[in-house]
């Protein structure tokens, strides 16, 4: 028999008399992140070899730890069928962020990202993508859904995570504290908006411009830059929630005065704010950062549009935005 993850699972979905039994199972999970059924030590013996026969909790298991000189950490796991996956752990004086990945590689082949390098191996399960967060070693404050794998290509588990990291009876993280990553699936941020989930959204953008967009990001050509922001314009309708917009900035690419000035131009009636990202290098792909007074003069001609110039981490350990791994080529 095929066990079930357990770790997918909300409350009333577990097998298991009497009923109040459930919220303390999904609390040992959540709250307490047990990893074996021997651990919910409140629960009858009986139950506990009833549960370990219907289900598992292995959703992944942590392969090698790496950390930054900055003190990020990076986290291999191997999952049950063999795939690996990436996850960053990352602490700042505001509390401690965990980047979980979504997908087991990507389809979208942005020409500056390691991820989708080998494409896409498959989806995660919602339990998959929450045990990064309950097994990775620290209590975190905010779940960054950016590593690797696009998020709204794998729509319904990624929701199903986010209700399941955010459960009172579980780990009871803030929606407002998820943000969600995308590189621009409007269709998705659309649907997305119609939860009303006040999650953070972040847009790869990376381009004011079609032109230089669709020429290193291939879902610009099903979904250009203004029905991308037309998504946006929804989903902050729907939730009251600012868009981050994620612009990873590239030597004489995309960091020309003109290009901050269409930026302007282009998100200055959105409820909107830039994160500016200097573009962290990856093996094989030939782009540089720009220097740093570049990036600082970007920053000032976008005028009164938010904008933060992203501290790097993990860059040392290929931690850093862009440089999470596909599957095939993790570490």
């Amino acid at each position: 028999m095929t066990k079930t993850n357990i770790l997918s699972l909300f409350p009333e979905e577990i097998e298991a008399e009497p009923a109040y039994r459930r919220k303390q199972i999904f609390a040992w999970i959540g709250k307490r992140g047990a990893r074996s059924f021997d651990e919910m030590t409140d629960l009858p013996k009986g139950l506990r070899a009833e549960l370990a026969e219907r289900y598992t909790l292995d959703a992944a298991e942590e392969t090698e730890r790496r950390v930054s000189a900055d003190g990020t950490e990076k986290i291999l796991w191997t999952l049950s069928d063999g795939e690996r996956i990436e996850t960053a752990l990352m602490r700042y004086r505001h509390g401690t962020s965990v980047c979980v990945s979504t997908q087991a590689g990507c389809r979208q082949g942005c020409a500056f990202c390691a991820s989708g390098s080998h494409g896409l191996s498959r989806n995660l399960s919602a339990g998959e993508i929450l045990a990064q967060v309950l097994y990775c070693g620290e209590s975190v404050n905010h779940a960054v859904m950016m590593g690797t794998g696009e998020p709204l290509d794998n729509f319904d588990e990624s929701v199903r995570f986010i209700r399941l990291v955010s459960h009172p009876e579980g780990r009871g993280l803030s929606l407002r504290s998820i943000s969600l990553s995308t590189c621009g699936d409007a269709e998705g941020i659309i649907k997305l908006s119609e939860l009303g989930l006040p999650v953070t959204l972040s847009v790869s953008l990376h381009a004011p411009d079609d032109e230089t967009r669709s020429r290193i990001m291939p879902v610009n050509r099903k979904y250009p830059v203004q029905t991308l922001l037309a998504a946006c314009k929804k989903f902050f309708e729907n939730t009251g929630r600012r868009i981050s917009f994620e612009y990873v900035i590239i030597d004489q690419l995309n960091d020309s005065p003109a290009h901050a000035k269409r930026l302007a131009a282009l998100l200055g009636k959105y409820p909107a704010h830039v994160n500016l990202i200097p573009y962290n290098p990856v093996p094989g792909k030939a782009f540089a950062a720009p220097g740093k007074e570049t990036a600082l003069r970007f920053a000032r001609e976008l005028g009164g549009i938010p904008v933060t110039v992203r501290r790097t981490l993990g860059s040392d350990i290929d931690a850093a935005c862009g440089q999470m791994r596909s599957s095939k080529n993790p570490m």
